[in-house]
């Protein structure tokens, strides 16, 4: 267990230094040390709203969060998450949707960020709430917030302001992750949070003090390119750990 709090504090720090949760990356380092599949899904997004909670708060203090288009998409996406959280899966199923939304992730971690809001929103960016939706099944299916799928899109479309677009992220994870804990209960009932709580206190703790360096001594640290390219590595290494056996 302190090896894996050290693991999960450390990925805490890194996604939230980017403006994500972490919640696939938990989930895989859950399944690499054997944890019951079960459980997987239920502590990666507790360690989500740990993560992304204080960061939500901030944005909105610092009047960056666009509301009404964050409001818009993930109220698309937080039904969806609901939904995914729900549907049964069979742990093979389960691993290998994981891991292949680990190496996606992981990828989308190496589009460029734009610095600022240089130019209008494309034509593509008034489609963003219809890809919320699937983003946000997705989510609730494997037990991760979706903010790390939906960002890339958000700036290649010019949606926003890059800090906008993390404010939005942030917010999209947190309400996603909460709904697809509500799904999770629905399904399993409330033993199985019951049981994932107790297992995964000492790593919500971790990624606590984790997030919150990442959130306010990471970025200003170590330049953000290096940051992202880090988590994409990280990302893309254990999701192919996982598809591959």
């Amino acid at each position: 267990m302190p090896l894996l709090a050290v693991a999960f504090a450390l990925t805490a720090l890194l996604y939230a230094a980017v403006g994500f949760g972490g919640g696939s990356t938990y989930s895989a380092l859950l399944a690499l040390v054997g944890v019951d599949y079960r459980l997987l899904p239920v502590v990666s997004l507790l360690c989500n709203v740990v993560v992304v909670a204080g960061s939500t708060v901030r944005f909105a203090r610092a009047a960056i969060t666009p509301w009404r288009g964050a409001l818009l998409l993930t109220g698309v996406a937080a039904p969806a998450a609901f939904l995914g959280g729900l549907t049964p899966i069979s742990e093979a199923a389960f691993l290998a949707l994981l891991g292949a939304s680990l190496v996606l992730a992981g990828l989308t971690l190496l589009v460029p960020v734009p610095s600022g809001s240089e130019g209008r929103p494309s034509r593509a960016a008034r489609w963003m709430p219809w890809l919320a939706a699937p983003i946000g099944y997705l989510a609730g299916l494997v037990g991760i917030g979706g903010g790390i799928f939906l960002a890339p899109f958000l700036h290649l479309t010019r949606w926003n302001g890059a800090r906008e677009v993390a404010a939005t992220a942030a917010f999209f994870i947190l309400v996603n992750s909460m709904f697809g804990l509500a799904g999770q209960l629905l399904k399993s009932g409330p033993d199985i949070v019951g049981a994932a709580f107790a297992f995964g206190l000492p790593l919500l703790i971790a990624v606590a003090i984790g997030g919150q360096i990442g959130s306010l001594l990471a970025v200003k640290v170590l330049p953000q390119k290096l940051i992202r390219w880090l988590t994409a590595a990280l990302t893309i290494w254990v999701g192919a750990r996982l598809l591959l056996g």
